[in-house]
């Protein structure tokens, strides 16, 4: 993709427990625009780092630069610019989604319209249920729904499909794809592979709180072929989640 400006650097950012190196010297940067994703397994390192770009975690040493502005010096400003998913336990259950939405546009001190916001993740229907109500993939939209509350210019999405059907994880993925169209950088993890390629512009591979690799996910998959790597099985055209997609259609579920 065409260069543009970094609105994310991370410079040499380490973050221990004890003895023990969460994150070890890592340095990367987020172009404006662009869906940049943070790969790797359980343990590697990326839901701290991404918790400390939110200003949720300190780091011990290092330093993040967020749209200009020093995680060190101005973690409020930053926290005004960003959009961060919440996990469940975010959420008062006994409150319908109108209400949360209006509840955390008063904590974020700006005006939201909850319609709007709802009609932006096909849940308009959904406006008087209650959160505890919702289905797992309603809950998932939703709390990508409060991510944009205050219109952020960055929005950190921590393994945001997990444990959803095929269905609600492809319309989760074209919902993140609109948000970027729309202007704003997008920061995620994900453990699917396919769903990194399909999303994200570049990516990190972290391994042991160490950084092993960033580029595009068609560079690093050409670089893998021209080493010589083959599969065991024939690449087809589709797979078969491309089937159950075909077979059972795209729309929005309530289960």
């Amino acid at each position: 993709m065409e260069e543009k400006p970094a609105i994310i650097t991370v410079s040499n950012l380490v973050k221990k427990y004890d003895d023990f190196t969460a994150v070890n010297h890592i340095s990367f940067s987020v172009q404006e625009g662009e869906i940049f994703g943070l790969l790797g397994p359980n343990g590697a390192g990326k839901t701290t780092t991404l918790e400390i770009m939110e200003t949720l975690r300190d780091k011990t040493s290092g330093k993040v630069i967020i749209n200009g502005f020093d995680l060190d010096q101005s973690p409020a400003a930053i926290k005004r610019i960003i959009g961060v998913q919440l996990q469940a336990a975010g959420y008062y259950p006994n409150l319908n989604l109108t209400e949360l939405i209006e509840l955390f546009s008063g904590l974020y001190g700006v005006p939201a319209n909850p319609m709007q916001l709802l009609e932006k993740v096909a849940l308009t229907d959904k406006a008087k249920a209650r959160y505890k109500a919702l289905s797992g993939g309603q809950k998932q939209r939703f709390s990508i729904a409060t991510t944009l509350i205050n219109q952020p210019k960055i929005i950190f999405l921590d393994e945001p499909t997990t444990g959803l059907d095929p269905q609600a994880r492809r319309n989760l993925w074209d919902l993140i794809l609109d948000i970027r169209q729309s202007g704003t950088t997008v920061v995620i993890t994900t453990h699917y592979m396919d769903e990194a390629e399909v999303l994200c512009d570049r990516v990190a591979f972290i391994d042991s709180g160490n950084i092993i690799g960033i580029n595009t996910p068609d560079h690093f998959i050409d670089e893998l072929v021209a080493s010589g790597f083959e599969r065991t099985k024939e690449v087809k055209k589709a797979n078969l989640e491309d089937v159950f997609i075909h077979l059972t259609g795209k729309a929005w579920r309530e289960g």
